[in-house]
């Protein structure tokens, strides 16, 4: 069964120093610091790669690690995100990386939902982890 946590998050995006590859295809790095309040309450520290155009498409992935405690339990985990957005579509796919938990988390796994309203972010996170950790 499912359990259902959310909140608010801070994050400072920061450009990083492109690779040779990443200049020439297009790519733009970013450095992603995270303070996460709510039923998850840490930090998280990751990378981001975007790309896009003037015509309104954009996409990124990210890796995150994650740490904190969620509803009482402490331990990190892996945030996987895969998006895109077009001038009349978004896409949003972040998920917890397979067996990546530790501490009290081990086991979790779940699908994260970012919402940005009024410049602020808010995140839904939809998780399992097993009752005997």
């Amino acid at each position: 069964m499912s359990t259902h946590a959310s909140g608010s998050f801070d994050v400072r995006v920061q450009p990083q120093t492109a690779t040779d590859f990443e200049t020439s295809a297009g790519l733009t790095r970013y450095s992603l610091d995270k303070e996460i309040h709510g039923h998850l309450e840490g930090t998280s520290k990751g990378e981001m790669l975007t790309a896009g155009d003037t015509k309104g498409f954009a996409a990124y992935v990210a890796l995150e690690r994650v740490t904190g405690n969620l509803n009482g339990r402490t331990g990190t985990f892996l945030l996987q995100h895969n998006a895109y957005m077009t001038a009349t579509t978004q896409q949003m796919f972040i998920t917890v990386v397979p067996e990546s938990a530790t501490g009290e988390l081990i086991g979790l796994t779940g699908k994260f939902i970012i919402k940005i309203v009024d410049k602020k972010h808010f995140y839904e996170f939809d998780y399992t982890l097993p009752s005997d950790n």
